[in-house]
C-alpha cells in the first residue's frame, strides 16, 4: 500500500508522512510541489519506472502546479484514473469543494488535519481501491470467458456443418 504525498510546506508533509507511517501505511513518497507529483506518476518528465501509488494526498494549493490541475492531469491517465484522490486544504469554501471534486478527487479533508481523521479517511480510500481493483479484475476475467465461449460456440457452428446428425434421433 503506498501513499503519494503532495504538499508544498515541508512541515506539513513531515506530520502527515509520521501519522501515516505510525499508522502502519506505508511506503510514503513524498513531492514538495505538483508538477514533481507529475513527475513521479511518469505525466511529466521522463521516468522510467513511474510511481503508481494506492492513495493519493494532495495539498490544494501549491505555487506550480496547483491541487485541481494536478488532479486533471492524473485522471488523465488511465492507470490512475481510480487511484483515490484525497485533496487538503485550508479553504473552506463549498465553491473550492466544488472544484475539487469536478477536478476528480475522491475525498477532501481541511486543515487543520487531526490525525484519526486523516488515517480513517486513509482507510475508506485503500477499501475503495481494493475494491475497484477486485471489481476491475474480475472484469477482465469475465471478459477472457467470454471470447473463449465465443471461440468454442463458433468452432461448434463450423463442425455442425460438417457432421451429419439425425434430426429425430440426434445422433451422428
Amino acid at each position: 500500500m503506498s501513499i503519494l504525498l503532495v504538499d508544498d510546506f515541508d512541515e506539513e508533509r513531515d506530520f502527515l508522512q509520521a501519522v501515516l507511517l505510525k499508522a502502519g501505511y506505508g511506503p510514503v513518497v513524498t513531492a514538495e510541489s505538483g508538477r514533481q507529483a507529475l513527475e513521479l506518476l511518469g505525466i511529466m518528465g521522463r521516468r522510467v519506472t513511474p510511481c503508481d501509488p494506492d492513495v493519493i494526498l494532495m495539498d490544494l494549493m501549491m505555487l506550480d502546479i496547483d491541487g485541481l490541475e494536478a488532479c486533471r492531469q492524473i485522471r488523465s491517465l488511465e492507470r490512475l484514473e481510480h487511484t483515490p484522490i484525497i485533496m487538503i486544504t485550508a479553504k473552506t469554501d463549498t465553491a473550492d469543494l466544488q472544484a475539487a471534486y469536478t477536478a476528480g478527487a475522491t475525498d477532501f479533508l481541511r486543515k487543520p488535519i487531526t490525525p484519526v481523521e486523516l488515517v480513517a479517511r486513509v482507510s475508506t480510500a485503500l477499501s475503495l481501491k481494493q475494491e475497484l481493483d477486485a471489481r476491475i479484475a474480475r472484469e477482465q476475467e469475465l471478459v477472457a470467458k467470454t471470447e473463449e465461449l465465443e471461440r468454442a460456440l463458433k468452432e461448434l457452428k463450423s463442425l455442425r456443418g460438417l457432421i451429419a446428425i439425425c434430426s429425430k434421433c440426434k445422433r451422428v
